[in-house]
């Protein structure tokens, strides 16, 4: 007999009810991020154009075997000698046609030349966002003469000359390994400029991450879950790498989602400007380069390097602006 109020039915032992439609399941909010981010229709057809890009790079040499063509042969035939220019643009033997001068295809290069893009651009990001991540939360959590040390050498990287920097490292390098470049053969030199401008990237880019990451840390290490972690003996490192860092997630994808394609821009640049890569590496940015001579006769050789570098920044500039709008909807527009 029930008077009163009803009574309940506990659920034998080792049975767990199935939520009904009113029940609710919390999620994590990396979680909720990730559903949000899949929601997005421009973010995943900005992933799906990054993914292109990557596996461009990565069957670099069945795409060129595909078509039929080397990156490095040269078709001297296929140029007039005169002007120097390509006699035909696109044909079926060669897709976008050849390069003034020496004749190599052009969808071979360009296809070869995503890589060292995506390669300087990949390894920056991973070795910034590490090194920033890692000094950052160290700044953060001891504070003290530690916080200070590591805050002056923050300012100081971050107003060094960076383009000054990105000159000399290649001929300090060349120098000190190889005697100078006289007498260097030309893959040894482009093989030091391709170190050089990760290292160079690599040197003035963590700084500001590990300014952002200290703050967050600040402002963590006096929550309830640190406190708690201190008092129970926690060593530091557990408690940076076990507490801290899952909670500096979203500021972290959000911060690497941003850089990929600034380094994109950075290394095209700087090759533009000639302290970047070199011949004979295949890369968008010597393309760009010695293409700007032949601009106003032959625009097909500089705008098929152009297209593909602006097409893969603005594919991952978008897609860093959802990524940072799945973790904090405040920041949507």
């Amino acid at each position: 007999m029930v008077t009163g109020t009803e009574t309940l039915a506990e659920p034998a032992a080792g049975h767990i009810p199935a939520a009904g439609p009113g029940t609710s399941v919390s999620k994590s909010p990396t979680r909720i991020a990730l559903e949000r981010l899949r929601a997005d229709r421009v973010a995943m057809v900005c992933l799906g154009i990054f993914v292109f890009f990557v596996l461009v790079a990565i069957f670099a040499p069945l795409l060129a075997k595909l078509e039929g063509q080397d990156p490095n042969a040269y078709h001297f035939d296929l140029v007039n000698p005169d002007t120097t220019f390509p006699y035909a643009g696109i044909t079926s033997d060669h897709w976008f046609g050849v390069e003034p001068r020496l004749g190599r295809d052009n969808f071979a290069r360009w296809v070869y030349g995503a890589r060292p893009s995506l390669l300087v651009a990949g390894s920056v990001t991973v070795i910034t966002t590490i090194v920033g991540v890692v000094v950052g939360m160290i700044a953060g959590f001891f504070g003290g003469w530690i916080d200070r040390v590591i805050s002056w050498v923050v300012d100081f990287v971050l107003s060094l000359p960076y383009l000054i920097l990105a000159i000399a490292t290649p001929a300090v390098i060349i120098s000190a390994f190889y005697g100078g470049s006289e007498g260097t053969e030309p893959e040894q030199v482009a093989r030091v400029r391709f170190f050089s401008l990760i290292l160079v990237l690599s040197f003035f880019g963590w700084a500001g991450l590990a300014r952002l990451i200290r703050g967050q840390v600040l402002s963590l290490r006096e929550r309830e879950f640190v406190a708690a972690a201190r008092v129970l003996g926690m060593p530091w490192r557990r408690v940076l790498f076990k507490e801290l860092l899952p909670n500096l997630l979203a500021p972290i994808v959000v911060s690497a989602s941003l850089a990929l394609p600034g380094y994109i821009v950075a290394e095209a640049g700087l090759t533009f400007l000639g302290v970047g890569l070199i011949e004979p590496t295949a890369s968008w940015g010597v393309t760009i380069s010695s293409a700007q001579r032949y601009y106003d006769n032959y625009p097909l050789y500089l705008w098929i390097p152009v297209l593909g570098i602006t097409i893969l920044v603005l594919a991952l500039s978008l897609l860093g602006d959802a990524v940072r709008d799945a973790f904090d909807p405040r920041t949507r527009r």
